[in-house]
């Protein structure tokens, strides 16, 4: 049993593995830390298998750097695969764009130490962009999974407050086995695609309301990629989109069967407000053109329209075995077993 697993989920990540696997090998972590660190392949189609299978030959000799292969894509299911793999007690989370400060490990590791009450708490992220950031950016920040809530920690309060991001995540695994479902309703991030995006808030919640406290700790401090198209008007009205779709089913596991009738019309009128005031505020022809707004607009309509998007993918009957798409978004076939031990 080791005490602290590094989990980076990836998918066609053989371009930016490197970056977060250089930065963990100089990790100033104290001797008597036992940490490991899991890479889950979320069926990808490149050579992530090669770019893990040459760090294993030159990698820290008192760190395992171990690989696993998750075939169903999406985040989610990537996450479970880690936690089925990793003995620690506790578990943090890298994506595979994301670079963590020299002390992160060893950070992680003690706030879990000196608060045990914590079922999982977040890092701060900082932007590293390739070109400036949008006007107004901060509005939008923690959708891109950008945090930067003050240098003290604390509790997130309350059942509607925010969460931390999945990016620089740890979760302590009695909390996990004791809240998270097996197969999540959202499966998050699928390869390039943002449907059923709110994963991370979906298993936060859990935690939360399993009575474990959700933590911020500002000093685990990473930094998040954004390249330029990230930051640009498609993607971020894309990006809303996603995320407000995701609300009501993440609103809906919060609630009582019998609740969910009159609450999804609550929830409804407030979201038509919202998008009236916000459409007043700032008119049609800024939200067609600025990207921030583009990106909060749409964020607010699909909030609107998630109640019946919901209820369209739970009529559509399931797809035939025989029509399924291929399990990757490109048309690819999974890769074939790597040459070296594998954990799956």
């Amino acid at each position: 049993m080791v005490d602290f697993s590094v989990v980076i989920c990836t998918f066609n990540g053989a371009n930016r593995l490197p970056q977060v696997l250089e930065d963990l090998k100089r990790q100033q972590v104290i001797q008597s830390l036992d940490w490991e660190v899991i890479v889950v392949d979320n069926n990808s189609c490149d050579r992530t298998p090669e770019i893990v299978q040459t760090y294993q030959q030159t990698w820290l000799p008192l760190v395992p750097l171990r690989y696993c292969f998750e075939p169903r894509q999406g985040i989610a299911y990537a996450r479970r695969c880690a936690l089925d793999h990793s003995t620690a007690p506790l578990v943090g989370f890298l994506d595979d764009d994301t670079q963590p400060s020299p002390t992160w490990v060893q950070a992680a590791y003690d706030f879990g130490q000196s608060h045990p009450q914590a079922g999982a708490y977040g890092s701060a992220i900082q932007a590293q962009t390739e070109v400036p950031l949008p006007p107004q950016f901060e509005r939008i920040a923690p959708l891109l999974a950008i945090i930067d809530r003050g240098p003290h920690p604390f509790a997130y309060q309350g059942r509607h407050s925010v969460l931390p991001a999945g990016a620089g995540m740890v979760v302590r695994r009695q909390a996990w086995d004791a809240c998270v479902p097996t197969h999540p309703h959202l499966r998050g991030v699928n390869g390039t695609s943002l449907a059923q995006k709110g994963e991370d808030v979906e298993t936060l919640s859990y935690i939360r309301d399993g009575g474990w406290q959700v933590w911020h700790n500002p000093a685990m401090a990473i930094a998040h990629h954004l390249p330029a198209h990230r930051l640009q008007r498609p993607y971020l009205a894309n990006l809303g989109r996603a995320i407000g779709l995701s609300r009501w089913p993440l609103r809906r596991l919060r609630h009582r069967p019998w609740q969910r009738s009159w609450v999804c019309l609550a929830y409804g009128l407030n979201d038509l407000r919202r998008l009236v005031v916000y459409g007043l505020c700032h008119g049609l022809p800024l939200v067609q053109g600025d990207a921030v707004c583009a990106c909060e607009w749409s964020l607010r309509l699909y909030s609107l329209l998630s109640p019946l998007y919901d209820l369209w993918q739970t009529l559509t009957p399931a797809m035939p075995t025989a029509q399924l798409p291929s399990p990757t978004p490109y048309g690819w076939s999974p890769p074939s077993p790597p040459p070296y031990p594998v954990e799956s």
